[in-house]
């Protein structure tokens, strides 16, 4: 149960018991390098613009003071100082406030406060300036056409990025502060009168339930908040980097979260079919997009199954067909249990994968010729490995790389490896239980009530026809039911 806020103190009217708050609180001049306060007298009243420089755009602070300096030859020295100061701040966004609670809060944003002598209220003024880098293209989710830019860490560029691409009335960009103490900016996006009411509430309730100091590692701490995973290794919100892809999640009815200092953002509610599609399918012809939906279909079924499967054959090799006899070590010699190198391969792929992560560029390519060509070819002369090995597990991590989202490739491979090894003990009987366990605890899954294998388990003949094969955007009349949105209709079906 959430705990309850403390009262906030309000603004004191004199600007020296303000100074005095904020200077014990923050301690200002003492050992806080980026706070700080610069005090003027403008219209016979002190005023102190407190500020926090690592996060302002300096010449715009700057361009205020001058405005604010000219106030003083401008006007008559006995009128409200207030009105004055506020009418000559020269930006788009100036709010009042009223407690030193939202003092530190939003200086500690990055924006400047105003306290004026003789006034219990402060002006607020945005000129954040947060450290960053331009949208560029997402290094996961290259296309080949489309546009080039992605999300970065700046939650004002991202939340801009998808407004450019809907530029609807009724887009709704809700801000949500998480953590006591690093006060995380979190955006819930969605269109008022599409987005499913219910879902929106949902997804509120369980952000201002969130008790915890900070989310430093931003979009996944979220996740785990609200979908509340355990040890399911399958991802139950789909991220990106990309604003159209998340754009077009928007327009079909769904929620899209901008958490700030994350480069991608999180979709929900999403099924396993969301994470098996990507852009490019929808940026080439119906046909070609369908071509390679169904060849990355294939290169994902063969990370989970090749391995298992060959192994499965290796060890019934006895009662294979004489067309199949090729399978297994045949005239190889090998000095370790084949279960063994399986393991082994596996388990050095995924080792050379975070080593080429944690490699400078320039040395990377170095790094996957020496395991292709000496690791690999030296291994199989000295015995260790079998080439076959060498071979199904090298496609396996084809198909992991192949696989649109990072996050279901890990989960493929930890149900590969479970594959491995109950087919290592149990053979056929083993494989087969196996993999139907695995369907059965996926079709179990629900993920904010939205069952995580729709549309084949509960089946929706049109829903999984759609996922199937790549339909043409103008016969997309409808948005998929599983968002449950208020308003259905993408566009009116045309009629002879």
């Amino acid at each position: 149960m959430a705990t309850q806020q403390k009262e906030k103190k309000p603004i004191f009217k004199k600007v020296k018991d303000n100074e005095q708050y904020l200077t014990k609180k923050l301690d200002i001049g003492a050992t806080n390098f980026d706070v700080g306060v610069r005090k003027m007298k403008i219209l016979s009243e002190e005023v102190h613009v407190y500020y926090c420089n690592s996060l302002c755009n300096s010449e715009m602070v700057i361009f205020l003071f001058r405005e604010l300096m000219r106030v003083v030859n401008a006007h008559r020295p006995n009128i409200k100082a207030k009105d004055v100061i506020k009418n000559h701040l020269a930006h788009e966004q100036v709010m009042e406030i009223k407690t030193l609670d939202d003092v530190l809060l939003y200086m500690l944003c990055g924006l400047i406060v105003v306290l004026i002598d003789g006034e219990a209220v402060g002006l607020v003024v945005d000129v954040r300036n947060y450290p960053g880098r331009q949208p560029e293209e997402p290094d996961v989710e290259k296309v080949i056409r489309g546009s080039k830019d992605g999300f970065t860490e700046n939650i004002i560029i991202n939340a801009g990025l998808i407004r450019r691409r809907v530029r609807d009335e009724n887009y709704r960009n809700e801000l949500i502060r998480v953590g006591k103490r690093s006060k995380t900016d979190v955006c819930i996006s969605y269109i008022k009168g599409i987005a499913n009411p219910g879902l929106i509430k949902t997804i509120k309730k369980e952000l201002k339930q969130i008790e915890i100091d900070g989310i430093p590692m931003a979009d996944k701490t979220i996740e785990e908040f609200i979908v509340k995973q355990g040890f399911n290794p399958y991802p139950l919100v789909r991220y990106t980097g990309r604003p159209d892809v998340a754009a077009e999640h928007i327009l079909e009815g769904h929620i899209v979260m901008i958490v700030d200092t994350s480069p991608s953002v999180i979709i929900l509610p999403t099924t396993l079919f969301h994470h098996v599609q990507h852009a490019e399918e929808y940026l080439q012809t119906p046909s070609s997009g369908a071509f390679l939906r169904w060849i990355r279909f294939i290169a994902m079924l063969a990370s989970i199954f090749l391995v298992p499967f060959w192994y499965l054959l290796v060890l019934e090799g006895s009662s294979l067909p004489h067309w199949l006899s090729f399978i297994g070590p045949n005239k190889h010699t090998y000095n370790i249990p084949i279960f063994l190198q399986i393991l082994l391969a596996e388990f050095g792929i995924e080792a050379l994968r975070m080593a080429a992560i944690h490699t400078p560029t320039a040395l990377s390519t170095a790094l996957g010729l020496i395991a292709a060509i000496l690791i690999g070819q030296v291994a199989i002369q000295v015995g260790i490995f079998l080439p076959e090995v060498i071979l199904y597990t090298s496609i396996s991590a084809v198909g992991g790389f192949a696989t649109p989202s990072y996050e279901l490739s890990l989960a493929n491979k930890i149900v590969r490896l479970f594959l491995i090894i109950i087919t290592a003990i149990f053979h056929v009987p083993g494989f087969a239980i196996g993999s139907t366990i695995i369907i059965i605890l996926l079709a179990q899954v629900k993920n904010i009530n939205t069952p995580y294998l729709w549309p084949f388990i509960p089946f929706n003949p049109k829903a999984f026809f759609n996922i199937m094969i790549r339909t043409a955007m103008p016969t997309a009349y409808t948005r998929p039911s599983i968002v449950r949105s208020i308003d259905d209709t993408r566009q009116p079906k045309k009629t002879d």
